[in-house]
């Protein structure tokens, strides 16, 4: 457990107030999958924890003053994940630095060791907040255990199944990419759709995503197809869609990674003029860019302008590149600072104000909760091309446009 407060720092807070039109007010985004699968980013280096001493003043126990919102980061800090948590972790001081705020106190806490365990020291310990977790599987424990006490979640999870009650989910929903980059494709004039989709929990989601997009669009799907990964597994699931129909677009739902192995395929089974559309998974992939069989292709994803801010920031202080998801713990900071300027010390947090008001806006660009408890993203269509990636339709500032 650590614990963790702000000493003033830099300007990146001041470049998204500078940026965002939407008001940092309540209302209502591999970890990738809804199976809680992590992606792994461009390459990412293992972070290491906070710099000392011109850090955040960091000790072990409680603090003693009682001036400051208690606030718990719930994330995994040893085992296979722990990446991951760190740069979250990272993050979350990066943003209370950036904020200059003194109201908020951070203490982070393993769920590595056990999901329930964390989450009822963090109550025991007076967090009036959790932010976390990380894996839909802990959120699903955590969550019962916090309504309790009246203490919302604020998962990093996508996983739209664990919302609901006291659990917020503000990972990055393939349900809005999807939607998102098949309106786009139809506003360009692509009518036939065929779909790719991994099987398990996130393929079935998104190829019911898929069809409500398409239908919605008013396009039609002729095929959509699983597939297990594996090569001859992909080259089957191809062929059916070739015999099929015909299909001027095609949604390979999977990771960057995995549409890299697809597209050859694709090309060469039918698919040869085929616009090739992606999900927010591809964004955690570098090396799109360099595939001549992705050119051209499209998906929807949150904007990675403030992102690479951010990241160079992090880069800076921690000597490490951060893993994707990190901003989500930055934007998570911002809300809860937002919402602190009045919540007053000690009493519940305003859980309220979540869902009130015009959104929130951060380094993911502007969001906000819906009823469901899920976070609704303003997401950006980008298109890969020849060595470079570019924004061929910009993300809405705010939820009117």
């Amino acid at each position: 457990m650590t614990e963790t407060d702000a000493i003033p720092q830099a300007d990146l807070f001041a470049s998204l107030k500078r940026g965002a039109r939407i008001v940092l007010a309540a209302g209502t985004l591999l970890l990738a999958a809804c199976q809680s699968i992590v992606p792994k980013g461009p390459a990412p280096t293992t972070p290491t924890g906070p710099v000392q001493p011109t850090g955040p003043q960091v000790s072990e126990g409680l603090p003693t003053d009682t001036l400051r919102h208690r606030v718990a980061l719930l994330v995994p800090m040893s085992g296979p994940n722990a990446g991951v948590g760190q740069s979250i972790a990272n993050a979350t001081t990066l943003a209370l630095m950036d904020t200059k705020t003194d109201k908020v106190r951070i203490t982070t806490y393993d769920t590595a060791l056990g999901a329930a365990a964390a989450a009822n020291r963090a109550l025991t310990e007076g967090n009036r907040l959790i932010l976390g977790p990380l894996l839909a599987e802990d959120a699903r424990v955590i969550g019962p255990i916090a309504a309790r006490a009246n203490v919302p979640v604020i998962s990093f999870s996508n996983d739209t199944g664990v919302a609901g009650g006291s659990v917020y989910i503000m990972g990055y929903n393939p349900n809005q990419s999807i939607e998102r980059v098949v309106g786009f494709a139809r506003e360009k004039g692509l009518s036939q759709f065929a779909a790719l989709v991994p099987r398990g929990t996130y393929g079935e989601r998104a190829g019911n995503a898929m069809l409500r997009a398409v239908e919605q669009a008013g396009g039609t799907v002729v095929s959509l197809q699983t597939f297990d990964r594996s090569p001859a597994s992909i080259t089957a699931a191809v062929k059916k869609l070739q015999a099929a129909s015909s299909y001027d677009a095609v949604l390979i739902a999977d990771s960057g990674k995995v549409a890299l192995q697809v597209a050859p395929i694709v090309r060469k089974n039918g698919g040869a003029t085929a616009r090739l559309l992606g999900t927010e998974l591809w964004n955690t992939e570098g090396t799109l860019a360099a595939s001549p069989v992705l050119r051209g292709a499209w998906f929807a994803s949150v904007s990675d302008t403030l992102y690479g801010q951010l990241a160079g920031k992090y880069r800076a202080r921690y000597g490490s590149t951060p893993f994707r998801l990190s901003s989500l713990g930055y934007d998570a900071v911002l809300l809860t600072v937002r919402i602190a300027r009045d919540w007053k010390p000690g009493t519940p947090f305003p859980a309220t104000r979540l869902r009130d008001g015009g959104g929130f806006s951060g380094i993911d660009g502007a969001f906000r909760f819906g009823r469901n408890g899920v976070a609704e993203r303003a997401l950006e269509v980008s298109e890969v091309g020849a060595g470079t990636v570019t924004v061929v339709a910009p993300a809405p500032k705010g939820f009117g446009e």
